[in-house]
């Protein structure tokens, strides 16, 4: 399966449209996603009917993948479906959580779509091949998807901002040690690698449905700016089995702390660093700074839950404590 997933990376990266690793991941990335929601939906579609309820699908017909992926097209009428009514239906989704998230994803005008309609059926044909109610399967799409990211961050593709490397991730995480109940936020969640982790860690403790729906839902909150970081970051998500992650793009610095309103049991995060910010959201902030991280720190000291227990685990440049002490 991982041999196949790379030949799909390798076909993906031939085409015109995405010639560099960044476009074929982004794309891999929402084809990747749908795969896995319409295999959830299966799921849940056939637990409301053995509790004889009634199932709304997220992605009408003939919107979802079964319906569209696994269909003989021409390459002309595939690009013709995906271009001229696939994005923009998904595009124009209703606004609870699941929805709001794949309407997130798609919302830019900027969604890479094969140039080639016989590159993109290839690479679908793979794709359909993934059983994604098989755990190895899912393994091993993560661990190629984890390979990428790994490969993004290396290659600078996110410019150092979005990628932490995974052995200060896992050891940030086992030293906080979150538990089932508590609250995890990243504030500069990037690629979700401190969530997508934190889940791993967490899951071990998983021991009843109710445990199991608090995770799902109740648990991973991260904000991002910039959108390809937040569809990696959910597809990151979602490959960790966390189907439901409560991830917002937006500017976390533009919130006035002065005015929180949510705050989390646990916030582990690396933030951007050497980043400025201009006067207007300095003026959020009880102390001013062009520093991103200054700004950050006093975002993140306003967000932790007011009651003992409630940490946080964050990278931050050297000198960064000193010069706020001071």
């Amino acid at each position: 399966m991982a041999n196949e997933i790379w030949r799909a990376c390798n076909i993906l990266r031939q085409d015109n449209n995405c010639t560099g690793i960044m476009e074929y991941v982004k794309h891999l990335s929402w084809l990747l996603f749908l795969r896995f929601l319409d295999a959830q939906e299966e799921e849940w579609e056939t637990q409301a009917k053995l509790e004889r309820k009634e199932y709304q699908p997220i992605i009408e017909p003939p919107y979802r993948w079964r319906d569209w992926a696994t269909r003989d097209w021409s390459a002309e009428e595939l690009l013709s479906f995906v271009h001229g009514r696939l994005i923009p239906y998904l595009q124009n989704l209703g606004d609870d959580p699941v929805r709001a998230i794949i309407r997130g994803i798609f919302a830019e005008r900027n969604v890479i779509v094969c140039a080639s309609g016989y590159n993109l059926k290839d690479v679908l044909q793979i794709i359909n091949g993934i059983d994604f109610y098989s755990q190895d399967d899912i393994f091993t799409v993560f661990q190629v998807y984890e390979e990428l990211l790994r490969r993004l961050g290396s290659e600078n593709c996110l410019a150092g901002e979005f990628y932490t490397p995974r052995p200060v991730v896992r050891f940030i995480v086992e030293v906080v040690d979150p538990k089932i109940g508590e609250t995890i936020y990243d504030p500069a969640c990037g690629t979700c690698g401190f969530l997508a982790q934190a889940y791993l860690h967490m899951r071990k403790y998983e021991q009843t449905i109710e445990d199991h729906r608090i995770l799902q839902e109740q648990t991973f909150y991260g904000q991002e700016k910039k959108l390809i970081p937040v569809l990696l970051g959910l597809m990151n998500m979602v490959l960790h089995s966390v189907t439901i992650p409560r991830i917002a793009r937006r500017n976390t610095l533009g919130e006035n702390i002065r005015h929180v309103t949510e705050h989390y049991d646990v916030i582990m995060t690396n933030p951007t660093f050497g980043g400025t910010e201009g006067i207007h959201i300095q003026h959020h902030f009880p102390i001013r700074s062009q520093a991103t991280e200054l700004l950050f720190l006093q975002h993140i000291m306003e967000k932790l839950k007011p009651r003992d227990g409630a940490r946080c685990g964050m990278v931050v440049p050297e000198g960064t404590l000193p010069l706020w002490r001071s």
